[in-house]
């Protein structure tokens, strides 16, 4: 690829220097082969010249609920006219996805990966959570592990209506995660009021951790808690929304390898304080931006509109957002280094995998200068041109 005008290499080792104008990307076998100033670009049997346009990773969505059917824009509605968002949405959207046959399930799961893959994400991860028994939640994983990069297991999403809170727990971290092990990578627990306690999720992310799965935590979304601490202390890779922190919560986060996941669409739609992703990035916390695709409370993939609000709601430069949005991303799914067989993400450099993502613009600035406006010029997946 040549003829970038502005290229975001989001590389680590570039430092300060991570932005190239006049740069090119050369690709072999689905990785960066080579990247630099295009007069110094090597042969290649096939060029694609993007005339001037600005290019970047492909966005890396690493919070996504994207197995479920059903509506709950009366919920949305009800929000916008003042209600409280609460946890027990969830089983409105559990109600219905259990109603729908596997097949239209997949088919409603390809179409917002397609969705996803056109605004540019190249890489997203996604998570049970909307079956809450074992079948349901096994029937969720296998569809997820076909649609998406990553599978997260979140059957501690919510407590299924007239059962035992603990008896569910116990549920959960045996035959669930016996079931659901084969298709996952991840574990999640919604560690928040309405949901499940802090010594409810610390049962279930041990159980998960002794399976050998990574750890992730929904945490501090709907007030001040123990979701923070609880990640960082059992070494989880993320901890999503993130929107009341304490002093000692930014402090612990910015000290520890835990990645903090700043949900924009979904703070926007639940009227919630913005997530302190300013406050976060000052400290030296790693920060993540993810779409938090849902339909209750983030029913979008658009990342193009989550990076443009991250930096005009919460304060971010546009290249802080882009770094949130891939690299971020990436470490929060701990794929931004290589590993034999299984190249990096969320950024560019040799090696890494040639996920690419083109806009139809000179300059990346116009993702926030432009919000809502149709930008994707171009999505490379692999090396592979897939928009």
């Amino acid at each position: 690829m040549t003829g970038i005008g502005e290229l975001h290499t989001v590389d680590p080792a570039r430092g300060e220097d991570s932005v190239l104008t006049d740069a090119a990307v050369v690709v072999e076998d689905g990785v960066v082969a080579w990247v630099g100033p295009a007069a110094e670009a090597p042969a290649a049997d096939r060029a694609v010249d993007v005339e001037g346009r600005a290019a970047l990773p492909g966005w890396v969505d690493s919070h996504t609920h994207l197995v479920f059917a059903g509506d709950r824009s009366a919920e949305f509605a009800a929000r916008m006219a003042g209600q409280d968002y609460a946890a027990g949405g969830i089983g409105v959207t559990t109600r219905a996805t259990r109603e729908t046959d596997d097949e239209t399930l997949r088919g409603l799961v390809a179409g917002r990966v397609a969705d996803a893959v056109a605004g540019g994400t190249t890489y997203l991860e996604t998570k049970t959570g909307y079956g809450l028994d074992v079948e349901q939640e096994l029937r969720a994983a296998r569809i997820a592990a076909d649609a998406a990069d990553e599978v997260t297991f979140l059957g501690a999403h919510l407590v299924p209506e007239g059962i035992d809170a603990e008896a569910y727990v116990d549920l959960v971290c045996g035959p669930m995660l016996d079931a659901v092990r084969p298709y996952v990578q991840w574990a999640d627990v919604f560690c928040e009021r309405g949901a499940f306690t802090p010594e409810q999720s610390r049962r279930v992310l041990e159980a998960c951790r002794d399976a050998g799965l990574g750890l992730r935590v929904h945490g501090n979304q709907l007030g001040p808690g123990e979701g923070v601490a609880l990640a960082v202390e059992l070494g989880a890779a993320s901890v999503d929304h993130c929107n009341f922190l304490s002093e000692e919560d930014v402090a612990a986060l910015a000290a520890s390898d835990t990645v903090a996941t700043v949900l924009p669409a979904c703070d926007l739609s639940t009227r919630a304080p913005l997530a302190p992703a300013r406050e976060l990035v000052d400290a030296g916390a790693t920060v993540a931006i993810a779409s938090n695709c849902n339909p209750g409370t983030s029913y979008t993939t658009a990342m193009n509109f989550c990076v443009a609000t991250a930096v005009l709601q919460m304060r971010l430069t546009v290249e802080e957002a882009i770094r949130a949005a891939t690299l971020g991303g990436a470490k929060a799914l701990r794929r931004d280094v290589s590993t034999p067989g299984r190249p990096a993400v969320g950024h560019l450099a040799v090696g890494a995998r040639a996920d690419l993502h083109v806009l139809d613009a000179p300059s990346a600035m116009h993702l926030a200068y432009r919000p809502g406006m149709p930008l994707t010029w171009g999505v490379w997946r692999a090396g592979r041109r897939e928009v």
